[in-house]
């Protein structure tokens, strides 16, 4: 009988957790070369876009100035980090269960079959792998599928929120921001010509929206273990591994479609970063904050840059005034006007 041969010493108990940490492991690099792509490709447009000062903008409202590069440069440290996160939850994956038969204690199994087993995987797959020091536990838990899951939806919420800035700052192009354009790779409307579209921006929210849900349903099946066993490891094993599937895609496709191919819009940044009103956060240490408030105000409302109001206040002058609103310095740590002192 196959069982008596083929199938000795084993069970589809430990066989089909072990083949889920397989899997997911094999796809691994893919997912870390996608990963690695996009964070060069905003790496190398932090620098290129770096000599450019912008508005910065809190809960959507003027802030203070930012660099255009420094906040590409974040994009690419974000996926770099969670690169780390997802190379971190992997390797609690290189623990392998096989050898627990049934129920994780090993019954009917030769005593060195879980350290050959493990070995020929390694050799096989290439694969650092690890015998799983409690077996029981392997079997009962499908923690170590959610974590991994959980890193993944958690880079997936990150790169959801880089999508729309990439949306946001390309809005327009004469009734939004326009601080950067996005490639064109299709045409926008079929009713209004000329329309361009961030489909690959877009493309890449429905992708994270659906990592994020997959992540749900391997969170609720993995809670869904019964002593043991957890017998809805195939739901857990086909969201985990699309998942991986879509999100190395989806990475990808933005740096070669999108990332590589955005350009800056340096006049319209200065545009809106000369009307800042936020501006006067750095006459404060000079003026104190309740004159800086009043400032902002009068600039909002007679319509002019903070710079001319003070001009023609004369609350500051000449070469301490450019010392202060230095938009260059304010984007570095320290106090504009002080630094040199």
């Amino acid at each position: 009988h196959p069982n008596d041969q083929v199938n000795m010493a084993q069970s589809t108990n430990d066989t089909i957790p072990t083949a889920i940490r397989l899997a997911a492991l094999a796809m691994v690099p893919k997912v870390e070369a996608s990963l690695t792509r996009l964070a060069s490709a905003f790496l190398a447009k932090g620098k290129e876009f770096d000599g450019i000062v912008k508005s910065g903008r809190t809960h959507l409202q003027d802030a203070t100035p930012i660099r255009l590069g420094q906040e590409f440069t974040a994009y690419g440290r974000t996926v770099e980090r969670n690169l780390e996160r997802i190379r971190r939850a992997a390797d609690d994956l290189r623990d392998l269960g096989i050898g627990g038969t049934a129920v994780g204690t090993g019954l009917n199994a030769e005593p060195r079959y879980p350290e050959l087993m493990v070995k020929h995987l390694r050799a096989m797959t290439g694969l650092q792998l690890r015998v799983g020091a409690e077996r029981v536990q392997l079997m009962q838990s499908m923690g170590d599928a959610a974590g991994f899951s959980a890193a993944l939806r958690t880079y997936a919420l990150d790169l959801n929120k880089i999508a729309n800035d990439l949306r946001l700052l390309a809005s327009g192009p004469r009734t939004g921001l326009n601080e950067i354009l996005l490639p064109a790779v299709q045409p926008g409307s079929s009713i209004m010509p000329g329309k361009v579209n961030p489909s690959i921006a877009e493309m890449v929210n429905m992708v994270c929206y659906q990592v994020i849900g997959n992540d749900l349903t391997i969170a609720a099946a993995a809670e869904a273990g019964q002593l043991e066993l957890n017998v809805m490891m195939p739901v857990i094993a086909h969201n985990l591994l699309f998942s991986m599937e879509i999100v190395a895609n989806a990475s990808r496709v933005l740096a070669e479609r999108c990332v590589d191919g955005i350009q800056a819009n340096p006049e319209q940044c200065a545009h809106w970063l000369e009307r800042s009103p936020a501006l006067v956060t750095a006459l404060a240490p000079k003026i104190g904050y309740a004159e800086a408030a009043k400032l902002a105000k009068e600039a909002v409302a007679q319509n002019v840059t903070v710079r001319q109001l003070v001009l023609d206040k004369g609350s500051l002058k000449g070469k301490e005034l450019d010392e202060v609103l230095d938009l260059a310095a304010m984007t570095e740590i320290g106090v504009p006007g002080a630094r040199r002192a």
